[in-house]
């Protein structure tokens, strides 16, 4: 039963339909309001009621209702947002799923992340409309953040000793710090990194394996004075 002891309006996929519903709801990464939708239609046509399907699904009974009964008037076209007043759209939703997928679960040959000019040369389109697909979905491919995770307890304590070495030398000193031997390059970070998401930044830790490193510690020595 629907709201207010309404029949809930019975959904009927055809083949086509039932495939491309699997397809979108199974996104990792991206269009995840989508992807709900199609959950809710899926859960529907195996004949489960709304209010089944709120609870599984984490959502009211209202979205349940409103997303089965929009499929039935609509059909596929029907769970996609409702065009606001305006220009009429250019870039069809094929289009801007394309680009978002794209973003989301592939990189560049040769880059570490996606431009407006490199995407409108892979999918054929402007840059402006890369622009805007990306300004609408929150995607910043350029931006990262690190982060940094360490199970030692005096981590907090190191740090401070560390960075003040540097600040503030001892007198008549000299502060090295001995990296990575010449030509052994270390690529690898030391956590996994965390992907882009809409409106969420690439994360990543700071710091990475160390391939061949004989010593990562500031050092001082100390020098007559002159």
């Amino acid at each position: 039963m629907g709201l207010r002891g309404r029949p809930a309006a019975e959904v009927l996929l055809t083949e086509d339909e039932r495939e491309t519903l699997q397809r979108w709801a199974r996104r990792p990464k991206s269009a995840q309001a989508l992807a709900l939708r199609c959950r809710i239609v899926l859960a529907a046509s195996n004949g489960e009621s709304n209010t089944g399907i709120a609870a599984r699904l984490g959502c009211s009974r209202a979205t349940v209702g409103n997303w089965r009964d929009r499929f039935v008037e609509h059909r596929l076209d029907g769970l996609h947002d409702e065009p606001r007043p305006g220009k009429p759209r250019t870039i069809a939703d094929d289009d801007v799923e394309r680009v978002i997928v794209k973003t989301l679960e592939e990189r560049p040959q040769g880059a570490t992340h996606w431009s407006t000019r490199s995407m409108a040369q892979a999918t054929g389109m402007s840059q402006s409309a890369i622009t805007r697909i990306w300004k609408a979905f929150g995607l910043k491919p350029h931006q990262v953040e690190d982060f940094k995770l360490s199970p030692d307890p005096q981590f907090i304590d190191k740090v401070r000793d560390i960075v003040g070495l540097y600040l503030n030398p001892p007198d008549a000193a000299v502060v090295l710090c001995v990296d990575e031997k010449t030509q052994v390059q270390a690529l690898d970070r030391t956590a996994p990194v965390l992907p882009l998401m809409p409106g969420v930044p690439e994360r990543r830790t700071h710091d990475y394996k160390r391939a061949g490193t004989t010593n990562s510690t500031p050092l001082w020595t100390s020098h007559p004075a002159t």
